[in-house]
């Protein structure tokens, strides 16, 4: 058995808890390692935590300005001295699934070593990637390293309900976030895949704290259970505007903005039923996607909806936001607005879509004067490859 089996094997038969110890004692035996750490990125992305048992007693590891950042952010393996002088190197190695980046697995080997085996150890860390994905069904172990700080109720339910970060498919690559990282309440987005079509939603929700989760969770159950019966998405949008109706009898409502993507042909069906909104960055040219306005989802009853069309074209980005980003508001009153966006969205052009919703949050935050926002912001990008 050669020693990547051994690595794959000892992942799949540890229990869920017990990843980090299974592919650290493999690693040791196999490959001569000193030393194998475990960071998973933060919900905020700002650091990558340790995994370990709490109180973490090692310290987060910066995302901007480390080599284990480096490793994250360009998803391709970094080594480095392990120490001034040394003989051993640590490499960094990106932890993901199909593009949703988890972390950073570190392993500190002689120098010697690391050459012949860096894409071997590559490849073991994206098996650690989807064993972490599994277990956490059955462990809270990586999803409380995830936290620098504590969740609210809130933010906790919103989380839970979305499908990742990011993901990545040969006809697209996807990247989201959300703000406040740790006290996220109505904004959400959710997402699906098929052989043929990509489905994308981009939620609003109103209201605040826990009253706006518990609407949003409703709202994005509702389409999803339309979605999975195989129903187009105007009448999705129907069916989940009344189950909001019917629970809040037009007190609380929804903003949406759906998309139907035909991978094969860059086709695209769109529901405009609110606020969120779509520019798209073409040639080097942002503009902003008008579509034709519809009713937020639960504010009347029995709403009919209708699907719009539009074109992608290869090389296309498209960049989703919610009014916590184009309607922020700076010290002095100016709104984020459309020209700000085109140069955020032209300034972060060359990084990847998985890097351009923190990049562009980032900048919001410059203009709104204070670190912590007043209402929801959510950034989405999407870059249309197509086949």
């Amino acid at each position: 058995m050669n020693r990547y089996v051994a690595a794959e094997r000892a992942l799949r038969t540890a229990a869920p808890h017990e990843l980090l110890n299974a592919v650290r004692r493999v690693l040791v035996e196999q490959y001569g390692a000193e030393a194998v750490e475990l960071f998973m990125a933060d919900y905020g992305l700002t650091v990558l935590q340790p995994v370990s048992v709490l109180p973490h007693t090692m310290e987060p590891v910066s995302i901007h300005n480390s080599p284990a950042g480096r490793a994250f952010a360009a998803q391709e393996p970094f080594a480095e001295p392990a120490a001034p002088g040394s003989h051993q190197v640590r490499a960094h190695l990106p932890v993901s699934v199909r593009g949703d980046r988890l972390g950073v697995l570190s392993v500190t080997l002689p120098a010697d070593e690391v050459d012949d085996c860096l894409a071997e150890l590559a490849d073991i860390a994206e098996v650690l990637g989807h064993e972490v994905t599994v277990a956490e069904r059955d462990t809270d172990l990586y999803l409380q390293a995830r936290r620098k700080d504590r969740l609210t109720l809130a933010a906790e339910m919103q989380w839970q309900l979305l499908p990742g970060r990011s993901c990545a498919s040969p006809e697209y690559e996807l990247g989201a976030q959300l703000e406040p990282a740790y006290a996220i309440f109505g904004d959400n987005f959710d997402w699906s895949a098929t052989a043929d079509r990509l489905m994308l939603y981009v939620t609003n929700g109103m209201g605040e704290g826990i009253e706006a989760s518990l609407l949003t969770n409703l709202a994005i159950n509702a389409l999803r259970n339309a979605r999975r019966a195989g129903i187009s998405i105007d009448d999705q949008a129907a069916l989940a505007d009344q189950a909001v109706f019917a629970h809040y009898r037009g007190r609380c409502y929804l903003s949406v903005l759906m998309f139907d993507f035909d991978l094969a042909t860059g086709r695209v069906r769109v529901v405009d039923a609110g606020s969120p909104q779509m520019l798209r960055l073409r040639g080097g040219t942002v503009e902003r996607i008008a579509f034709e306005a519809q009713l937020p989802l639960g504010m009347f009853e029995e709403t009919d909806y209708v699907a719009q069309e539009f074109h992608v074209e290869p090389g296309d980005r498209l960049v989703f936001v919610s009014d916590g980003v184009y309607a922020v508001a700076s010290p002095r009153g100016e709104a984020y607005g459309d020209a700000a966006l085109n140069r955020a969205i032209q300034s972060t052009r060359l990084l990847p879509a998985a890097e351009v919703p923190r990049a562009i949050l980032r900048e919001l935050t410059g203009h709104r004067g204070q670190p912590v926002p007043d209402d929801d912001a959510l950034v989405m990008c999407l870059d249309w490859r197509g086949r």
